[in-house]
């Protein structure tokens, strides 16, 4: 029921981890991924922490990528921020396909971009195909389809392969929508995404009916805080845990967690 996680080295990533991992790397660690089972192996959940900017980038939509290839629709939960930490989604306004190829090779693409002032409890979900690039200081939970194609428009002169044909053949330019975004996620119980390939809720303890009944069949299920348990093994902040049916899953008064599945699970 416990998923195995996956650390990830990235050249933005940091050392030394916060909490709950709390640990220290020879290498920077950018992501912790939960490895999914078989049962949800469409759905991708993980950690990223940053200390430098991540290259700006797009992902593919369905059968965008090649024949049968899925597309990366994905969503973040800002857990943690510096002061000035932002993110970059959309664009400030509408640009022209020639406007953003250019601004990609000499790097004002960056000056294109809108970015956002966030902080803990900022909630963006972003389709395929959005451009997007994240800032340091963040920790973030990333919950995304399990596909990790990623093509690079930017990335500040860094010896990274660059994928300017393909980001262009799948890019939006365009503003993103505000109502994409939710702050101050983390006070009540609410339900994230609605979308065409997942579902997410914040939970505060136990689910109502109402919530409870957006998630049929498989769940994951990741603690923020406190614990809960799956059919008696108990998940903390940290790990990430799979039930057959939100039935097995026993939430302790306090906990607060992400419910994920499937759209039309």
């Amino acid at each position: 029921m416990k998923l195995a996680t996956r650390t990830v080295e990235k050249v933005w990533g940091r050392c030394e981890l916060p909490a709950p991992f709390e640990r220290t790397y020879s290498k920077p660690v950018g992501e912790i991924w939960f490895e999914p089972p078989a049962m949800l192996d469409g759905l991708l959940i993980k950690y990223l922490f940053t200390s430098e900017k991540l290259s700006v980038q797009v992902h593919p939509g369905e059968g965008q990528a090649g024949p049968g290839q899925p597309g990366k629709e994905e969503c973040w939960l800002v857990l943690d921020a510096d002061a000035d930490a932002r993110l970059a989604i959309g664009f400030r306004r509408a640009v022209s396909a020639e406007e953003m190829r250019a601004a990609a090779r000499d790097g004002s693409i960056e000056e294109l971009l809108q970015w956002h002032r966030v902080q803990a409890g900022d909630f963006f979900y972003l389709p395929a195909g959005t451009v997007h690039a994240i800032g340091p200081g963040l920790t973030l939970v990333e919950v995304q389809q399990n596909t990790d194609i990623t093509y690079r428009l930017y990335d500040y002169g860094r010896p990274r392969e660059l994928h300017l044909d393909q980001a262009m053949a799948v890019a939006k330019s365009e503003v993103y929508a505000d109502d994409r975004r939710r702050k101050g996620v983390g006070h009540r119980s609410i339900a994230l995404v609605e979308g065409p390939f997942f579902r997410l809720d914040l939970c505060l303890g136990a689910p109502g009916e109402e919530m409870a009944s957006r998630h049929a069949g498989t769940v994951a299920i990741l603690p923020l805080s406190g614990i809960i348990a799956i059919e008696g093994e108990a998940i903390a902040a940290g790990e990430c845990g799979v039930a057959p049916a939100l039935e097995a899953v026993s939430f302790r008064a306090g906990a607060k967690t992400l419910i994920a599945s499937m759209a039309g699970g």
